[in-house]
């Protein structure tokens, strides 16, 4: 039986390979931008209570765009905690702001990275990769 945890740990490789890559590239597929949380608690992320994840994506093609929204979380030591994504297509000029949410099970400093990617079999980056950095705090 393939567990949460041994899938995350299959996939992490991948996000090692794109955390030392060089994103120097041009990318004008999607554009990326306004990468934000949204809690509860609007001042504050919490233990225990859901975050939604959100950036607003952009189409700036002549052509339809399929794409994964993936967010990665990683704690203090750096260890992935979280994993998730969702897939869509865009259509020439069309906005869309995706969300996905996480709830946090302890206090610390967290790393949220958010990608766009052809898909989640293809890890072509359709845009920079976003990096947000979020305190959580105890209830």
């Amino acid at each position: 039986m393939i567990t949460l945890n041994s899938y995350l740990l299959a996939l992490l490789p991948i996000f090692l390979l794109l955390n030392n890559a060089v994103f120097a590239a041009v990318y004008d597929d999607i554009t990326i931008q306004n990468a934000q949380l949204v809690s509860q608690d609007e001042d504050r992320v919490t233990v225990d209570k859901q975050v939604m994840i959100m950036a607003d994506l952009s189409n700036g093609q002549d052509r339809d765009q399929k794409f994964a929204y993936i967010v990665q979380i990683r704690d203090e030591n750096d260890v992935v905690i979280s994993l998730s994504w969702l897939t869509g297509s865009l259509t020439p000029g069309q906005s869309f702001s995706p969300a996905l949410s996480w709830t946090p099970i302890s206090a610390g400093t967290y790393t949220i990275q958010i990608f766009v990617w052809e898909s989640v079999n293809n890890p072509d980056a359709l845009s920079v990769p976003l990096l947000l950095s979020v305190g959580v705090v105890d209830n």
